[in-house]
């Protein structure tokens, strides 16, 4: 497609999503998280019809799990045994899966074993894990969407709440733990909800629907799609990939209320969908979908204030590439990001204390249409979730010049668009 001209997509991995429907520029063919930050923040279309929501944490159906699923996370962290890994999937997909898929895996060989399912949760395509390791967060992503807790000591569903909004699709956790963030894709909202002692979710807090700017040509509306916490703790951020937005709110930690204190804009068609901080809290990285870019964005902690930067390469060659998600190790000298319709992990060297991204190269993920990636708590394995094939690739990652080997062949996962390690 030349420059002169536009086309109208659908979002990929949301086929028959309310508002699916974008448009974006490319300019040559047809358009087409620090490990601490993974943790916290987790992973994330088919639709058979609207979730049924939990109103008391008491009343969700429980789940049914095997012993694997048991195993509390925080035993296993500088354990030289298997670890937890959680798997996200769309219950309501074709061969999809049958709830949060349970495995482990080995820090040592990234090999990962396992198979269990922690049922009585639908369409889970998004997890975050408590602070303390004690609960599992995921997403409904269905219409109307809603999030719901998990104990991990025995995989009891400990209910689910509305997110009071359409196709729930990504959640956090506050570092403080007290606190549940989500993001609407189908309402363009994001939402708050409080934690109690025991992992359950109360009622929802704040709910802000995005507005202004106005979704951009070719949108039904607002889409966010992420809703995380900067490092300095006190601001929140909303990517929306409708309005070529990144949200900056303050939250009330007392209250659970949002403020909105900045906002940010790429350029138009865009599409902005994931964004991950550099562990030095004064830089991140912007995700791309529409327009199959990224971006350094300089953050100011004592504003919230986010300035993105000059679209960069993705590296992707095909002539139709979504960027879904970056990864930054731990100490801050690496940077993958996941290429959806390339089926490739671009690497690419992070300089200047964080302000800049140099492109290395990419490796091929060796599995189709990676929607999500996560780095192990010590940075050295990656694990990209490819929706299409079904198929959880694990990469170990070279400490010396951020180097990619997979490790093993990929482990089946019904439709897997989400792999949490702990």
């Amino acid at each position: 497609m030349g420059s002169g001209t536009e086309a109208t997509h659908r979002d990929p991995s949301r086929p028959g999503r309310p508002g699916g429907s974008w448009s974006r520029r490319r300019f040559v063919g047809v358009v087409g998280g620090a490990a601490a930050a993974s943790a916290l923040a987790g992973c994330g279309s088919d639709d058979d019809g609207p979730a049924k929501a939990q109103d008391s944490p008491q009343a969700a159906p429980p789940g049914r799990t095997s012993p694997s699923a048991s195993a509390a996370p925080e035993s296993s962290r500088g354990s030289a045994g298997p670890r937890p890994l959680y798997l996200g999937t769309y219950t309501s997909a074709e061969d999809g899966g049958k709830g949060i898929g349970v495995a482990s895996y080995d820090p040592s060989s990234g090999g990962i074993t396992g198979g269990d399912t922690i049922t009585g949760v639908q369409d889970p395509s998004y997890l975050a894990v408590h602070p303390d390791g004690a609960t599992l967060y995921a997403v409904n992503e269905r219409e109307p969407g809603a999030v719901t807790a998990v104990r991990l000591s025995d995989g009891k569903v400990l209910g689910s709440r509305p997110t009071g909004g359409a196709h729930t699709c990504h959640v956090s956790v506050h570092p403080g733990g007290r606190w549940l963030l989500s993001a609407d894709y189908g309402s363009g909202s994001v939402a708050v909800h409080p934690i109690a002692a025991s992992g359950a979710l109360g009622e929802r807090t704040d709910r802000v629907t995005h507005s202004r700017p106005a979704p951009r040509s070719g949108q039904q509306g607002p889409h966010a799609h992420q809703f995380l916490t900067a490092p300095d703790g006190g601001h929140v951020l909303a990517v929306d990939f409708g309005t070529d937005t990144v949200y900056s709110y303050r939250l009330d930690e007392r209250a659970g209320t949002l403020t909105e204190v900045a906002q940010a804009h790429t350029r138009a068609g865009a599409g902005p969908r994931h964004l991950t901080f550099h562990p030095g809290g004064r830089y991140a990285y912007l995700a791309d979908e529409a327009d199959d870019t990224v971006a350094v964005c300089a953050y100011e902690p004592s504003s919230g204030r986010l300035t993105i930067g000059r679209p960069q390469s993705t590296g992707a060659k095909a002539d139709t590439n979504y960027p879904a998600q970056l990864a930054v190790t731990p100490d801050g000298a690496y940077a993958f990001l996941a290429n959806r319709g390339d089926n490739t992990l671009a690497r690419y060297a992070v300089e200047a204390d964080g302000a800049r991204l140099r492109l290395l190269g990419t490796v091929p993920v060796e599995g189709d249409f990676p929607r999500q990636i996560a780095l192990s708590p010590d940075g050295g394995l990656l694990f990209a979730a490819n929706q299409r094939s079904g198929t959880v690739s694990v990469f170990r990652v070279d400490g010396a010049d951020g180097g990619l080997r997979l490790a093993g062949e990929p482990f089946a996962s019904p439709v897997a668009v989400c792999a949490l390690p702990l």
